[in-house]
C-alpha cells in the first residue's frame, strides 16, 4: 500500500490562499462595495435601526472619501459623477469628517429649497405628497412608540418614496429659503421630524459636497430588530426581519 507523504509546499500553498482571500476582500471593500448599518431612525421607513446595507462605492466614481482613513491625495471626483435627486447616499458630513451619514438628496447645485408649514418646496414649487396612513414609530429608543403621518412623496424627476411627519410645527418645518451653493447637495431624512441634515447649517451636516459622498445604499443585506439582550440567543430567529433581507433601497 502507498504511503502518503505530506507535501513541504502545502501549508505555504494555504497561506497563500489566506493572502490572496484577504486582498480579494480588501479590494472589493475599498473599491466596489461596504457595508453599513443603520444605528438611528432618521430614515424611517425607508430604512430602519437594525438595517444593514451595501454601499455601492463606484457608482459616482471615486473621492478621496471613498478610501479607508480617507487620505488626501487627490480633490474631487475621479472619474466625475455624482448622485441624482432622490438617491439614498451616504456620506462624510463637512461638520465631522469621522462619521458616517445616511440621508436622501434632496436639492443638487443650485436648487431653492424651503420647508413651509411641513410641506417641501424645491425651487418654488411644492412637493406632491399623498396621505398612506398613520405609522407608528419606535425609533427612538429613549421613549415610546410615537405615532406620525405615513406619506407618498414624489421628488421632481419621479423618484417616490415615503416619509413620516409628526407635526408641522418649529423650526425644520417652516425655514428660509436655502440656495444650494455649486459642488453641493442639500441632504434630508425621510424621516422628517427626526433628523439633523441640511435644514440645520449650523450642525455636521449642512450642506454637503459631492466630494464626501461615499456612495449610493443600493440593498439592505440582512435587518435584525434587538428588542432583547443580545445574549438571549433563543430569540434571534424571532428578531431578523426576514421580509428586508435582499430588499432594494428606493
Amino acid at each position: 500500500m502507498a504511503r502518503q507523504t505530506k507535501t513541504p509546499g502545502g501549508f505555504i500553498e494555504f497561506v497563500k490562499t489566506i493572502f490572496y482571500a484577504g486582498l480579494i476582500a480588501v479590494g472589493i471593500h475599498t473599491f466596489l462595495f461596504e457595508p453599513f448599518y443603520i444605528p438611528s431612525g432618521s430614515m424611517v421607513p425607508t430604512l430602519l435601526v437594525g438595517d444593514y446595507l451595501v454601499v455601492n462605492k463606484f457608482a459616482y466614481g471615486y473621492s478621496h472619501f471613498s478610501f479607508p482613513f480617507a487620505p488626501d491625495f487627490f480633490s474631487g471626483r475621479w472619474p466625475a459623477g455624482g448622485p441624482k435627486r432622490g438617491d439614498v447616499v451616504v456620506f462624510r458630513p463637512p461638520g465631522d469628517l469621522s462619521e458616517d451619514f445616511i440621508k436622501r438628496v434632496i436639492g443638487l447645485p443650485g436648487d431653492t429649497i424651503q420647508m413651509v408649514n411641513g410641506q417641501l418646496l424645491i425651487n418654488g414649487q411644492q412637493v406632491p405628497r399623498q396621505d398612506a396612513g398613520t405609522y407608528s414609530d419606535d425609533s427612538d429608543s429613549y421613549g415610546p412608540p410615537v405615532l406620525a403621518r405615513d406619506y407618498t412623496e414624489t421628488l421632481p424627476g419621479g423618484v417616490t418614496h415615503q416619509i413620516l411627519k409628526r407635526t408641522d410645527e418649529g423650526f425644520a418645518n417652516n425655514t428660509p429659503v436655502y440656495t444650494v451653493p455649486p459642488g453641493d447637495l442639500f441632504m434630508m431624512g425621510d424621516n422628517r421630524d427626526n433628523s439633523e441634515d441640511s435644514r440645520f447649517l449650523d450642525g455636521p451636516v449642512g450642506y454637503v459636497p459631492i466630494e464626501n459622498v461615499i456612495g449610493p445604499a443600493d440593498l439592505i443585506f440582512f435587518s435584525i430588530d434587538l428588542q432583547h439582550p443580545f445574549w438571549q440567543v433563543w430569540y434571534w430567529p424571532f428578531e431578523i426581519r426576514w421580509g428586508r433581507m435582499l430588499h432594494a433601497i428606493k
